[in-house]
């Protein structure tokens, strides 16, 4: 259900991607962009045989965000950084179908689009959610958008669905496909119940949990196995709706801090990478 509660005053400038994804409301949505990814048999094995969300839920937030960011905000040098440590990282990250298991790779075309439509659809759904529902013609500029980030996100545009229309059939085809196995059930643990996080996040933790599921289409919840009924489904209501009546009132340098503290993670990383370089040239770092 879309809340348009908050609507925001009519004659506002257009909305294009920078202005959706320069917003902090991304992370909110990680966590069922995450189980959206793996309730996808193939990304889901990827991800259980070669990541540690356990112990390292943090990193892996940071890593996925630091590279959201950059490919929309970073300079090419920069982004170029970040790509690199990406692509070096996904190397390893791949197997034949085994014992009734699918294949992957990180580098699968299919699986790179399925990946990067999660987070195109739940940052556009969470921004509709708190500002209102964006104009047809926004919305499909926002579409067209992102499909040429994807370049940069390894998703060449001529791989996404030509239109927002032909992206909503696409995702709805997507999600009948989806099917949550025992591992993945488990992995949602760990993304649920992390460990190794910081104490302000553990307070936030229930709330994280029900608002995670509540942005799940029911039936991939339903897989998920997470608990869900009417109480459930008033308080997470109740939090949206709340989210969209207070966070437009937040001044917009708070509400894009989270952008700028990994633009400035980006901006070492390529210190770092410069200072390597040098090292194994021999040279002074620029």
């Amino acid at each position: 259900m879309r809340n348009d509660f908050h609507r925001g005053p009519t004659t506002r400038p257009p909305v294009d991607l920078r202005t959706i994804g320069a917003e902090a409301l991304p992370l909110v949505g990680g966590g069922r962009a995450l189980l959206l990814q793996v309730a996808h048999p193939a990304v889901g094995r990827g991800v259980l045989e070669h990541s540690d969300f356990a112990e390292r839920a943090m990193d892996r937030l940071h890593a996925t965000m630091t590279f959201m960011y950059a490919a929309t905000f970073a300079t090419p040098e920069e982004f170029a950084v970040v790509r690199r440590r990406v692509n070096k990282a996904h190397a390893p990250v791949r197997a034949e179908a085994a014992e009734g298991a699918p294949a992957y790779n990180a580098y699968d075309p299919q699986l790179q689009l399925w990946v990067a439509a999660t987070l195109y659809e739940t940052m556009t759904q969470l921004y509709e959610r708190v500002f209102g529902r964006l104009a047809d013609d926004e919305r499909e500029r926002v579409y067209q958008e992102y499909t040429r980030l994807g370049a940069n996100l390894q998703v060449p545009p001529s791989s996404w669905p030509p239109t927002r229309a032909a992206f909503d059939d696409y995702w709805q085809a997507m999600i009948e496909r989806l099917a949550v196995s025992d591992g993945t059930r488990e992995l949602a643990r760990q993304i649920l119940y992390p460990r190794n996080v910081p104490s302000w996040m553990r307070v936030l933790l229930p709330d994280i949990r029900l608002v995670t599921a509540g942005l799940l289409p029911a039936e991939v919840r339903e897989q998920y196995r997470l608990p869900w009924d009417a109480d459930r489904a008033h308080r997470y209501e109740r939090w949206m709706h709340r989210l969209a009546r207070w966070y437009p009132r937040v001044p917009r340098f708070l509400r894009t801090a989270p952008r700028d503290d990994y633009l400035r993670r980006v901006r070492r990383l390529v210190k770092e990478d410069r200072a390597e370089r040098a090292r194994r040239s021999g040279t002074s770092p620029a």
